[in-house]
This record gives structure tokens, sequence and C-alpha cells, in this order.
């Protein structure tokens, strides 16, 4: 085996092979499951088209409701940039991108192709694979702690679910795995009072320019990186009792992080909007009280797990969800003291140990960035944990770097001066080894096929689910009703529609005769107004009909039910909830005096 190792090809092939398998991963299943709000954002401004072009407050087919996904010839990037930065909050450059990719896919029945808007995000999630191989072996100049890191990368049930969404979470990845790569750079020439290059400090500058020109949680990586270098001056400068003079190599630090600064300028604007907006109310919440105050903490740890760890806990069985869910926390305490005792050897090398307290400072700084903005701005960003993929890079390395230490730990212990070596630590020897370091990377590929399989990080909204229930439940005349705030509501309305049109795992039968009517009722500064646009829509309809009330809980209850008396509209079932919905069917026989 240490004959094939010292192949010049070994190491290359086996690179190869952990990024078919994470490619594979990534594109098994990628068309089957259900578009959500947030891809029909992407899909309709990635094309150059608006959500304004959808009328409110009328009566729609759903043609007309999904008109803003079909591909426009005569769109450029242009109008991508106007739509999504008048429409939405998010920098331009993945929608950029995608726009271009797009033109490579000619759509389906003059629709874009699912496959098409998803496959971008899961070749840059396979990216990610040599990326941080290169990265590891950058920072340790271990080819195994590189296979090891790359390994998980490829198979991590959180980097499997990110890369498998028509969203713009992968390309920020390979960002931040480039910035990082800089970052350890930066804290070698720190160490060792050496300037750092000038190609060096541009390409970082570059890099975390088109960072944030790709998401604006970029921002995060940055502070997280800062927080690292200044903590390296203040232990470089406590060590040298104070002195910390602006010496070369800080100068060029500093050009650094001003040069990037300057870059985010042009932002600014933007995200003095974010706040205030629509599109990010939900992420805000009111004052914690009681219990809910543990709440962001087990949800960091939740999401913190599923970058290892993932089973069915998402399945149909509830045997099965509580049975992987019992199972994962065992998987987490059997782990946990492994990376532990890892990771202290990795500290036991003068090398290794820089690089290793920058990918904690780093992973750390980020974590006390989100709890921070969670419990001080109530903007509770440990709620989607796909926003994690600012410090996911970290602790993929973290992971890495923690398990190699057992492939060989006889002899790094061996290696290691004596008086360094905790006795506690030679536990690692019982417990450790290349055989578990494998186990744990086939539970790692079992959570991946979990998610490629639907039965963990399923869709946050399931209008799927909805869709089966409309056309199970109806016939005849059909109007879908939603309560209207901002595209987010409209991209709920145009997942019914797509999944009534489109077969889906879920429903694999589509009822061509059923051919239900759209409302966006929108909320106004008049109080009555999604009201007003029901009873305008039901007055105009033939009955009888079937009126299917979606996310109507905040709307005005006595005005509601006004219009439904008025129409003779009597609810057939309770009301049902799944993720991103909550909806009632009610049966209308027509109304009783004019309107």
């Amino acid at each position: 085996m240490k004959k094939l190792a010292d192949h010049p090809q070994f190491h290359l092939l086996l690179l190869l092979l952990w990024a078919v398998i994470g490619l594979a991963l990534r594109l098994i299943n990628l068309a089957s499951k259900p578009l959500w709000t947030d891809e029909f954002a992407t899909i309709v401004f990635s094309l150059g088209n608006s959500f304004l072009s959808i009328p409110l407050d009328q009566v729609l087919t759903a043609d007309q409701l999904l008109q803003p996904l079909q591909p426009d010839s005569t769109v450029g990037m242009r109008e991508v940039v106007s739509h999504l930065l008048n429409e939405s909050n998010h920098p331009p450059l993945y929608f950029l991108l995608t726009h271009v990719w797009l033109k490579l896919f000619p759509g389906l029945d003059g629709m874009v192709l699912v496959w098409a808007v998803r496959s971008l995000p899961a070749i840059l999630g396979a990216m990610s694979i040599p990326a941080i191989y290169g990265l590891s072996w950058l920072a340790f100049r271990s080819r195994l702690i590189a296979h090891i890191t790359a390994a998980f990368m490829a198979v991590s049930p959180f980097g499997i679910y990110l890369a498998q969404e028509a969203r713009h979470y992968t390309l920020p990845i390979l960002w931040i795995i480039a910035s990082l790569a800089c970052l350890i750079m930066a804290a070698r020439s720190i160490r060792d009072r050496t300037v750092l290059p000038i190609p060096i400090c541009i390409a970082w500058v570059v890099v975390n320019a088109l960072g944030l020109a790709t998401h604006f949680f970029f921002a995060f990586t940055l502070m997280a990186e800062a927080m690292v270098i200044a903590a390296i001056g203040l232990v470089q400068s406590w060590r040298e009792r104070g002195m910390w003079y602006p010496s070369a190599h800080w100068w060029r630090i500093w050009a650094v992080a001003a040069a990037t600064g300057a870059s985010g300028l042009v932002w600014i604007p933007f995200i003095q909007d974010i706040q205030d907006s629509e599109l990010t109310r939900w992420i805000f919440r009111d004052i914690w009280a009681g219990l809910e105050w543990l709440t962001p903490i087990a949800q960091a740890i939740a999401g913190w797990i599923t970058m290892l760890y993932l089973l069915p806990i998402q399945a149909d069985s509830p045997l099965l969800m509580v049975g992987s869910a019992m199972a994962l926390l065992l998987f987490v305490f059997w782990t946990i003291p492994k990376l532990y005792w890892g990771l202290s050897v990795i500290n036991l090398g003068y090398e290794e140990r820089t690089s290793a307290w920058v990918f904690e400072g780093f992973v750390a700084g980020s974590i006390g960035l989100f709890l921070g903005v969670t419990y001080l701005l109530n903007a509770d960003l440990t709620s989607a944990f796909r926003y994690n993929f600012v410090y996911f890079p970290g602790v993929v390395i973290l992971i890495g770097v923690g398990l190699s230490s057992g492939w060989n730990i006889a002899s790094r212990i061996a290696e290691a001066p004596a008086d360094r070596v905790p006795p506690s630590l030679l536990g690692v020897l019982r417990t450790g080894g290349r055989k578990t370091i494998i186990l744990i990377i086939l539970l790692s590929l079992l959570g991946a096929l979990t998610v490629v399989t639907n039965q963990g990080y399923q869709k946050i909204h399931r209008p799927e689910v909805v869709a089966e229930t409309i056309q199970r439940q109806s016939k005849g005349t059909v109007l879908v009703a939603i309560a209207h705030r901002t595209h987010g509501q409209t991209g709920r309305l145009m997942g019914i529609a797509w999944d009534l049109q489109h077969p889906t795992a879920e429903n694999p039968k589509i009822n061509s005769s059923l051919n239900p009517l759209y409302l966006l009722a929108h909320h106004s500064q008049q109080p009555r107004s999604v009201t007003a646009s029901l009873r305008k829509a039901l007055n105009t309809l033939p009955a009888p009909l079937d009126l299917w009330l979606i996310n109507f809980q905040d709307v005005p209850t006595k005005p509601l039910e006004s219009v439904l008396q008025n129409n003779r509209c009597t609810a057939q079932d309770r009301t049902q909830s799944v993720d991103g919905y909550r909806y009632r069917r009610y049966t209308c026989t027509g109304s009783v005096s004019p309107q």
C-alpha cells in the first residue's frame, strides 16, 4: 500500500474518485424534488424576468401565473441586474452566471428545465471537493489530511443539500475556500514576520469582492477572518511584550482589509434596506422568553450535526423518525471525543498548530457572530440551516483534520516530545484508527443518501403536498387563493400550479381535467384589501366552485367570514398545515346578495 501511495498518479486518481462520488451524489434525483419559493426566485430573476409582470388581485390561469418561468431571448444581463436589485435582496453575480448557464439548455414546452437550473449549483458543489483538497494540502502539507477532508466534502449531507438547491450557496463556498487559503498564508506571514506577496494580496481582495457580489452573508466570513487576524496579532504582541509596531507584513494585510472594505461599499445602499424589507421579516423575532432562549442553540447544534451525519428523520414512519433521531445522537456522542483528541494531536506539531488554530478560530468566530446577531438583533440566523454555508468549509477541514490524526496516531505521538503528550491522549489508540475513520465516512455517505432520497433535508416548502390534496379532493371549477405580500407568496402559489402540471415523486399522476384558477390577494395599506380581492374574484366566477385559501391566517377574521358567508362557502375540512402552507377547502354555491 505504501508503494502505491508513493506513485505519482495515485493521489490524483484518488481525488478524482472523491470528485466523481461527490458529483454523482449531487446529481441523483436532482429534478425529482419539487421546486419551492426561493428556487422560483432564482429562475425568474436569472431569466431576466420580473414577478411584477404577474397581475395581483386578478383571477389567473396557470399559464399566466407561470409566465415568468419562460425564457425570453430578447432579455439580457441588464434586465437580470435591474429586476434583481429592485425586487429582491441579493447581489447579482450568481444570477448572471445562471442566466448564461440556462441559455445552454432549451426549455420544455416553453418552460425552463428543473434539471438545468439545479445542475449549476450541483457542479459548483462538486468543484468544492478538489478545492477543499487543495486548501487542506496548503494548510497542513499532508496528502492524508487532504484526502480525508475531500472525502467528507464529497459525502457531507449538508453539502449535498446545498448543492441540490437552485440557489447561490455552492458558489460562495468556493470563494470561502479561496479566501481561507489566503488567510492561512497571511497567518504564516504574521507568525514568521514575512511580507505577504502582492499577488496573494490582490487575489485575496478579488476573491473577497466576488464573494460579496455572490451573497451578502459572505461578510460574516470576512468578519470571522478579521477576528482570526486580530487574535494572531494580539498573541504576537503579548509574546513580544507589546512590540506590535506597523511593520511591512502588517501594512500589506491592512491594505487587503481596506481594499476589501472598499469593494463592499457599493452594496451598502442595498444592505441598508434589507432589515426593513418584507422579504426578510420572517427571520426577525420578538423578544426571547423562557426556554425560547435555548431554541437558537438547539437549532445551531442540529445544523452542525448534519454537516457530518443525517438519517431519515423526515421519513413517513414515526418509528423510523424516532429511531433515526436516537441513532444520530449516539453517532454524535461517539464521534466528538475522537474529533477532540484528534485536534489535540494535530496541535502537537509546530506547523500544523498554526493552521489548526486558524480554522478553529474561524469557525468559532463565525458561530459567535451568528449567535450574536440572533440574540442581540433578534434576527434568528440559526433557523435556516442553509446559512451555515458561511463556515461550512472550515468545519469540514476540522472534521478531516481531527479524524485523520487517528490514521497513524501511534507514530504521531511517538514523534512528539514526551512532555507535550497528555496521558489521556493515549486513549485515542483504543478508540481511533483507520477502521473507525472509514466507518465514519460510510455513515456520512448514508446521510448523503438520506438527502438524495428525500428522507432528510426535504424542501423548506412542500407545494407538492398541497397540489396532491387539491387534485385528490377537487373537481369542476377550482380557485386557489393566497394572501400576498411579496414574491415569496407568488413563489408559493407557483409551486402549487407547477406541481399540478408536472408529475413529482409524491404526485406522479396529473389530472388533465383539473385546471385551477389562481388569485394573489395582495395585502395593501387598506386593512380589508385581501378580502376585497377575494370578494371580487368570487363574484366573477360561476358557482359552484371549490375555494382553497392558502395562508390566510393573518387576514382579519370578520371580513373574511362575511365574504365566505355571502358566497355560501362552506368549509369541507379542517385547516391543514405543511411546511410553508396553511390551507383549507371551501365549497361555494353562489352569492346570496349583491356585493
